[in-house]
């Protein structure tokens, strides 16, 4: 039988969602499965990693089971993840030692400011282009070793496994043979420095983590593993295409070249932008990272990460109880013609690039008698946008050239008021694309690249498809004034 489908498995904060797409990147069959999110203390936000797994399974499952001989005619496997989350396990049981730490978590933003005051944050920012902050995950793998009874006499003597939401998958599908990674989701453990020239001692020493731990780091199109003792999956399936969430979004929005843009809508909002085969330093507070690795050429970004933007919808879903589905705040929102002067910073985990403020917390200011949860909902939407607004035009400053369009992905990116205030708050053109799923398209593209199905970038450049784009309308006055509030209240939170 004919092998001509792709795999990919997008492995997010609240679930797992897996394509089956073709060669002519038809979507043949999709499925989700969420799992639950652990929140023990304030500011600590775990997941289980055998729930974590179970939902791999079961998006599988899923999927290949709504398309005819579907996992027979499956040439290789994608994966994309929630990077920053941070696993460990043991070596010959492959039973996790602790809950996973989530990116989100904030428990050693201690033990980040320590190090801080002990003058080591400008050292981390150019060996590795990260600031100094418990989103990233060398201070929670520190965490998971001094915190679990044994932890690190196990891991010095060579007994444990730790790594990201990627090398934990490869490490399950491959029955333990594979402990792998790659250069964007390495790039983000404050671990790897951005020449790429291996796991940092230095850095090794300052987070006090023995270098048995950490996954070997292969290109993003390299043979990682192959599939042995799945459920629903033959065995010797090729993983041959592995990025971090958002650099899999922005390869699967096609952009690459220099100077193009994206903005993935999810549980946070991630904006991204290409700056070529040479890094970029930051003057305005935002990451420099890798892209992607293809051969022996790497694609280096600028990134600004906003912790709160699906999640805030979230938020006033389940724990306000403005709504019982997601998609209604959209109605809700519309149905007023303005904010009426509150504005919400969504600040619930931190405030991340450009300000990386972790104490912050969210904040709701402006309420007056006349308010409801129509212009709270509003106000919602616009934090959302605004947040993005700092983050893009503070890229467009460090790279010399202002943006000529966004792409835009992820779930919320179907919301076209959000989109339509993106557009306005930034004043530049938005371009949405038939497959908002671009997260896991760019693994696609990824795993089709490595084992040949496609030769190079341009084939996919070509296929990239647009729906609908926005364009500014608001009046200028009237940006000029949200924006000033939106300011005022970020410094308040």
């Amino acid at each position: 039988m004919k092998t001509d489908l792709i795999l990919a498995i997008d492995q997010g904060t609240t679930g797992t969602t897996c394509l089956l797409v073709d060669a002519e990147l038809n979507v043949v069959a999709r499925a989700n499965r969420p799992f639950p999110q652990h929140f023990p203390r304030p500011g600590w936000v775990e997941h289980d990693p055998e729930e974590l797994w179970q939902s791999v399974l079961e998006a599988i499952s899923d999927a290949v089971s709504t398309c005819d001989t579907g996992a027979d005619r499956i040439a290789a496997i994608g994966i994309t993840n929630q990077r920053e989350t941070s696993l460990m396990w043991e070596r010959q049981a492959g039973k996790p030692i602790h809950r996973a730490l989530v990116w989100q978590d904030r428990r050693t933003a201690d033990a980040c400011e320590a190090l801080k005051t002990a003058g080591h944050g400008d050292r981390i920012r150019q060996l590795t282009g990260l600031v100094l902050d418990p989103y990233f995950s060398a201070t929670k793998m520190a965490w998971l070793l001094d915190n679990v009874p044994g932890a690190r006499q196990k891991a010095e003597a060579g007994a444990l496994a730790a790594g990201t939401v990627d090398t934990f998958l490869v490490w399950q599908l491959t029955c333990g043979a594979a402990h792998v990674t790659e250069p964007s989701n390495a790039s983000r453990t404050m671990l790897w420095p951005l020449n790429g020239s291996g796991w940092s001692e230095e850095l090794l020493a300052l987070f006090q983590i023995p270098s048995a731990l950490l996954p070997e780091v292969r290109s993003c199109t390299e043979i990682f593993g192959t599939t042995r003792g799945v459920p629903g999956l033959r065995d010797g399936i090729p993983i041959s295409g592995i990025a971090g969430d958002q650099q899999s979004a922005l390869f699967g929005q096609a952009c690459f070249q220099p100077g193009q843009a994206k903005c993935t809508f999810g549980t946070g909002a991630f904006a991204m932008l290409n700056t070529g085969e040479a890094p970029v330093v930051s003057s305005h507070g935002l990451l420099t990272t890798v892209g992607w690795q293809i051969g022996e050429h790497t694609t280096y970004c600028l990134e600004g990460s906003a912790f709160m933007a699906g999640a805030l919808v979230q938020w006033l879903r389940d724990g306000l109880g403005f709504f019982e589905r997601s998609d209604q705040i959209e109605p809700l929102a519309a149905s007023v013609p303005d904010s009426a002067g509150v504005v919400v910073v969504p600040a619930h985990a931190g405030l991340g690039a450009p300000h990386w403020r972790p104490e912050a917390r969210g904040l709701i200011s402006g309420l007056t008698r006349g308010v409801t949860r129509a212009h709270i909902a509003r106000a919602a939407l616009e934090g959302i946008a605004l947040q993005n607004a700092d983050l893009l035009e503070a890229m467009a400053a460090d790279r010399g050239t202002p943006l000529t369009a966004l792409r835009v992905d992820g779930g919320a990116a179907a919301n076209d008021l959000l989109m339509q205030l993106q557009a306005d708050f930034l004043n530049t053109r938005l371009e949405r694309p038939t497959v908002l799923e671009t997260t896991a398209l760019g693994a696609v593209f990824l795993a089709g690249l490595g084992v040949g199905i496609w030769q190079d970038t341009r084939t996919l450049a070509n296929a990239w498809k647009l729906d609908r784009d926005f364009t500014p309308v608001m009046d200028p006055t009237t940006v000029e004034q949200l924006r000033r509030g939106w300011h005022q209240a970020v410094q308040k939170a």
